[in-house]
């Protein structure tokens, strides 16, 4: 996880997961509507997963 994307998921988290797929950018989305720590820390969650769960 480079300072970029850490700065970026602080700043406008569903741009930080938008190479994770539909479903993380949506998860996010609705996180950060809600409030915007919600959002920040599901970014950085999905940010901080060791690998994709992709079948």
């Amino acid at each position: 996880m480079s300072i970029l994307r850490v700065l970026l998921a602080i700043l406008f988290p569903p741009l930080a997961v938008l190479d994770k797929g539909c479903g993380s950018v949506f998860i996010v989305f609705l996180l950060t509507l809600c409030a915007w720590v919600p959002g920040v820390i599901g970014a950085l969650i999905i940010l901080n997963r060791p690998f994709d769960y992709e079948p």
